[in-house]
């Protein structure tokens, strides 16, 4: 597969001008392939060649200039264009192109539920080349004319709004000048939700078979997009830059979602078919918040080059959890990215493949891929939030409303940035970047107390390099309430770190709490008188983002095998039952179970793991019967049916639809049962064909794929081993589904021999069918379960013997030391 260089795209930049795009797609050529056309109008500076990048299945025609070029010539998904001359030039490439079914290119789907056909485009970050010819690199934009040919009854949706020429055409207006990786088609016969607002069409898109679940949701989705619309105007002098805002919910999708100018696409999964909790309607509206933002942070303004992927997702991380925040209901946004997003970020930054926020260099587009992580999100976020706890939101809007005016519609780099930053204050923002986005790693602080005569003072041991704007909370035991450990903020106070002199507090607090608030991106370690009141108490401590802070510094002392994984489940069992937040619940329960129980913990431990955390579900399950409190009811029960370790009371449940008390089982619950039962080998294929049959749908026969791989039995295992390794007839969807039921702790005898089988046939795999495919067999097809020695060396010799594609050596790399961390946290 063949790449551009930083170097090659560097030299292509300073030799052309690209002006203008016409595409022509005809998408009625049959169910494998569809016709490209496409005329790129370019200018030379100087005499000389280039290329244009393309991956066609059959290339038809090209001319240059109206002189027909020798296809012939195109080797390697490069088209060369030899001895252009210094002036206006136009390209003609005719080509049929491949649909996909993995998510990249123009992936192509038929809805199981009702037969209907969509396609739409991922063209992030080099697959552009997929659907039609370009100079792929983000720093050449062009205005886009784009038109379709579609089948009788669909519909065609593209950045700019479309008009409908009859008999299948459809035209889309021109686009303002946009790199070519943000061009973005999605037809079918979509469902439509539409309204106006400030004057400019917004819609919402989903295929037609979830239309109910859409009409539920529309004004709910419609009210956040107005909402973060709205905000967004009062924060950016430069308005909305584009014809119209449509929304659409697409099937497949590789991403949460993609922030094509005019025409956002999530994965449809954000049109919820069964029962979610608050915090997943928030996490929605966060992203909608998210892709948002990238109108301004990425699409108006561009990175020049992709070792700046920090310019688009740090800030656009940043502003969705911040708007969401401010614009909407969903207030409790930093409380959620505390616990899950930014727990992302810490894993990501401990690991061999960690890179800077902003690399100095990134070598080539494969490279760039990789960089789509929990740095180049969380981390960086969480950084951008630090600047603005350093700088003032004030100087930092200033800063960016700067940054806009002089780079819009244009590209731009961190140096460009921080130019932009440092003339709005007078802080040494050049300095801050150096310290925050040029290096890697986890600074760590721990308090230092001293107390004379009754007088503490606190000093932070700071393990790190970055300067830190921390808040420290002091919290004092409430005696008075009847001995449940309540804990009362005495004050908070501002630190920065490294500090002057130690600071004077007072008497001394029962909790000593750094970075409360969260605004800081720092590992926290507690005093030791600290640490037993947090034990005890932290159900007690008042503010949920408080809470966030500890329960993340309980993780990060697991992780780094300096508390014991049992006193993790302990602390768990006793505070989780009385906490408030759902994501808060979310979060311990799943790093307690998928972390602790499935791999932190000896195989002997496991049992007694499984039970407290099904004692402690039971907890939540008593609390919620009043009916008060469905979301954190929901929370329960999904968790209660994950660590089962009997069949009985959820096999009961799957025959009465409901559990007691309710909710009645949905599409979701009973699947989530059924794969547990499975898994138990308490359920057999006819029962799952039966449940296919009670949900055909797209989501249901992912259900029934895990399902089958889930079954204890060899012919089981052999199948869906085939099924991902072998065949390649499996989309994306259902070869992640399949590879999330096969490997199950419970199963761990019987999947033994596959484990060394998996570095081979994943190797191979990843070579044949692309990134998506790499990154999902790394992801979720690895040897999870596999904790031992042997499994490690294995992974190890893979590395250094197999050369597996780049996508999928990253997350060889990443699995591989999460499994020598788990080791270590077991201490084998």
């Amino acid at each position: 597969m063949s790449v551009i260089t930083r170097d090659e795209a560097q030299l292509r930049a300073q030799f052309l001008d690209v002006h203008r795009y016409s595409i022509e797609l005809d998408l009625t050529t049959g169910d494998e392939t569809f016709d490209s056309r496409t005329v790129i109008r370019f200018s030379a500076r100087t005499d000389g060649d280039t290329f244009v990048e393309l991956k066609p299945a059959e290339l038809r025609a090209v001319t240059l200039d109206g002189q027909p070029l020798d296809p012939e010539t195109f080797e390697d998904e490069r088209l060369p264009l030899r001895n252009l001359t210094a002036g206006e030039h136009e390209l003609l490439v005719e080509a049929v192109m491949p649909y996909s079914r993995t998510g990249e290119g123009m992936h192509r789907f038929t809805d199981p539920t009702d037969g209907e056909t969509y396609v739409y485009t991922q063209l992030f970050l080099d697959d552009v080349q997929r659907v039609f010819a370009a100079f792929d690199q983000p720093d050449l934009k062009a205005v886009f004319e784009l038109t379709v040919t579609a089948p009788d009854g669909w519909n065609v949706l593209a950045n700019g709004i479309t008009e409908h020429l009859g008999e299948g055409r459809w035209r889309a207006a021109p686009t303002p000048p946009i790199s070519t990786y943000l061009v973005a088609v999605a037809a079918g016969p979509w469902h439509s939700v539409r309204t106006e607002h400030r004057g400019l069409p917004f819609g919402i898109h989903c295929r037609r078979s979830l239309a109910p679940h859409l009409e539920a949701d529309a004004e709910e989705i419609l009210e956040v997009t107005r909402a973060c619309f709205d905000r967004y105007h009062e924060k950016f002098e430069e308005l909305y830059p584009f014809d119209s805002y449509d929304q659409a919910f697409v099937p497949e999708f590789n991403a949460g979602a993609m922030e094509n100018p005019g025409l956002v696409t999530f994965r449809d999964e954000f049109v919820f078919r069964s029962a979610v909790t608050e915090t997943e309607r928030q996490t929605r509206a966060m992203v909608i918040a998210h892709e948002m933002a990238h109108m301004w942070f990425g699409d108006l303004v561009t990175l020049r080059w992709w070792d700046d992927i920090w310019l688009n997702e740090s800030f656009a991380e940043y502003m969705g959890y911040q708007t969401t925040a401010e614009a909407t209901r969903f207030t409790d946004t930093w409380t959620d990215f505390g616990v899950a997003r930014k727990a992302w970020g810490y894993d990501a930054d401990q690991r061999p493949s960690t890179h800077p926020v902003a690399p100095e260099a990134v070598d080539d587009t494969a490279a760039a891929l990789l960089n789509f992580d929990g740095i180049s999100y969380a981390k960086g976020a969480s950084a951008l939030r630090q600047l603005v706890a350093w700088l003032g939101e004030k100087d930092f809007l200033a800063g960016i409303n700067i940054h806009f005016k002089r780079h819009r519609f244009a590209n731009a780099t961190l140096a460009d940035f921080i130019d932009s930053l440092a003339a709005a204050t007078e802080r040494d923002v050049h300095a801050w970047a150096d310290a925050w986005l040029r290096t890697t790693g986890v600074d760590t602080l721990t308090p230092a107390v001293e107390s004379v005569d009754g007088v503490c003072t606190l000093a932070v041991d700071h393990a790190g390099s970055r300067p830190h704007r921390v808040t420290v909370g002091l919290y004092d035991r409430d005696l008075g309430d009847e001995g449940r450990g309540r804990l009362t903020l005495r004050e908070r106070i501002g630190l920065d770190v490294p500090q002057g002199a130690p600071e004077s507090i007072g008497k001394r607090p029962a909790v000593i709490l750094l970075n409360d608030g969260d605004l800081t991106y720092a590992k926290v370690r507690f005093d030791a008188d600290s640490f037993e009141a947090v034990r005890t108490g932290l159900s007690g401590l008042p503010d949920p983002l408080t809470r966030a802070v500890v329960w993340n510094a309980l993780r990060d002392t697991v992780r780094d095998g300096e508390l014991p994984p049992q006193a993790y489940l302990e602390t768990a069992r006793a505070h989780l039952p009385l906490e408030t937040d759902l994501a808060i619940v979310q979060g311990v329960l799943a790093f307690a179970s998928t972390h602790v129980a499935d791999r932190f913990l000896r195989p002997e431990d496991r049992p007694a793991a499984l039970a407290t955390l099904s004692s402690l579900c039971r907890d939540l399950l008593r609390r919620t019967e009043d009916g008060d409190n469905p979301g954190l009811r929901l929370v329960a029960v999904r968790h209660f049916i994950d660590v089962a370790a009997h069949p009985d009371t959820i096999a009961a449940w799957l025959a009465d639809g409901t559990v007691p008390g309710g909710p009645e089982l949905d599409p979701e619950l009973r699947w989530r049962i059924l794969v547990r039962l499975a898994v138990l080998g308490a359920t057999d294929e006819a029962a799952i064909a039966a449940e296919l049959e009670r949900d055909p749908s797209a989501t249901g026969r992912e259900g029934a794929a895990t399902c089958r791989a889930a079954l204890p039995d060899p012919e089981a295992k052999r199948a869906a081993w085939e099924s991902m390794f072998v065949t390649d007839d499996l989309s994306n969807y259902l070869f992640t589904a399949t590879a999330r039921g096969f490997w199950q702790p419970e199963q761990a005898d019987l999947v033994r021999e596959y484990v060394p089988r998996y570095y081979e046939d994943a190797v191979a795999l990843a070579a044949r069918r692309g990134p998506a495919i790499a990154v999902a067999a790394g992801r979720w097809a690895f040897p999870y379960h596999a904790v031992d020695a042997e499994a490690l060396a294995l992974g190890e010799a893979c590395l250094n013997e197999a050369d597996p594609v780049v996508a999928l050596r990253r997350k060889l790399v990443d699995e591989l030391d999460d499994l020598a961390r788990a080791l270590r946290v077991r201490g084998e």
